[in-house]
């Protein structure tokens, strides 16, 4: 088997994408290391370049076309739209200024709104975490257009809305819930990682694949994520997936909230609640009942911008360690 191409080491990236697809080489980019440390994926080039008129009929993203891409192509969702882009012959900005295009994560796009990034007439695709329905509509109040994906860098797309809610499956992709976990049949996977390392990715004979990510599919398609459901916290010798009780408080408040352990002398761990937005966490807090008594935080914690990793996404560890250190207010009983 011919070894895979790091495209990452090269000079130029997007044109080492393009030259391995030219010469009939696999490629190997990186996981995004969000819950673990990054890995090396291996991909055939057709595994992209077959999306590509999925991508370009869902964007509108052509040879006039002007692309902000503020995120580093180690990120393999920039990688991909750096590549996609100049396929299709559309300019890459590393500014908004004069962009018809953007590809944002969720947390980007919260920046670019606090910051007064004008947006009006701007086609987002944002993706690397899940995009809350307030955040989407924000956007949509600036004058811009969201679209919104589902996807990991060892499967690349499974399903495509306009924020988390109302997520189907990308055009070619068969989804299906098994024991609650998302596992998908598409012809955009990956071979798999690197010799020598491992992940969460799972594959059947049937060529059905996952990543471990748990979640609902209702009965007319659409897609409901709830995270990785290996994240967890032990309260009370309870343990509680992080995934779920997240899913929840989004639907009660409108609005992202990350779950964290905060260490505690008896009980090992308390559930903490993180969000950035006073008012939806308080939603949140009121609407919490349908959590049973260890799902349930026990802290409620703001703070003003989420801290970012390298690639854009929330840095759930720092979030955890501003948490256990006290740094976070605390949101108080009233919210108005």
């Amino acid at each position: 088997m011919t070894s895979p191409v790091d495209v990452l080491g090269a000079p130029d990236p997007v044109g080492a994408v393009l030259t391995a697809h030219t010469a009939g080489t696999p490629i190997a980019v990186r996981t995004s290391g969000t819950t673990s440390s990054p890995r090396l994926v291996v991909r055939s080039t057709a595994s992209w370049v077959g999306s590509f008129p999925a991508v370009t009929a869902l964007t509108g993203l052509d040879a006039g076309s002007r692309l902000w891409l503020p995120g580093p192509l180690h990120a393999s969702m920039n990688l991909f739209a750096a590549v996609h882009a100049r396929s299709v012959g559309a300019e890459v900005l590393d500014r908004p200024d004069g962009a018809g295009h953007a590809v944002l994560t969720p947390a980007a796009l919260a920046g670019a709104l606090a910051d007064g990034t004008p947006l009006a007439g701007v086609h987002l695709v944002v993706a690397g975490d899940r995009l809350p329905r307030a955040l989407a509509d924000r956007a949509v109040a600036a004058g811009a257009r969201t679209a919104h994906y589902y996807g990991a860098a060892e499967l690349s797309f499974l399903a495509w809305g306009t924020a988390e809610d109302d997520l189907r499956a990308f055009p070619g992709v068969e989804l299906a819930l098994r024991d609650g976990v998302v596992w998908a049949r598409s012809p955009y996977a990956s071979t798999g990682y690197a010799a020598g390392q491992d992940g969460p990715l799972r594959t059947a004979p049937d060529g059905w694949a996952t990543v471990g990510d748990r979640g609902t599919l209702t009965a007319d398609g659409v897609l409901l994520v709830a995270g990785r459901g290996t994240d967890a916290v032990t309260t009370a010798g309870a343990t509680v997936l992080v995934a779920e009780v997240e899913q929840a408080l989004r639907r009660a408040g409108s609005g992202d909230v990350v779950v964290v352990g905060v260490p505690h002398p008896r009980l090992g761990q308390l559930v903490a609640a993180v969000g950035t937005d006073p008012v939806a966490l308080a939603a949140a807090r009121a609407g919490a009942s349908e959590l049973t008594a260890a799902q349930r935080p026990r802290l409620w914690l703001h703070l003003e911008r989420w801290p970012l990793t390298s690639a854009g996404k929330v840095d759930r560890a720092a979030v955890a360690e501003l948490a256990t250190a006290g740094h976070l207010a605390h949101l108080p009983a009233a919210v108005a």
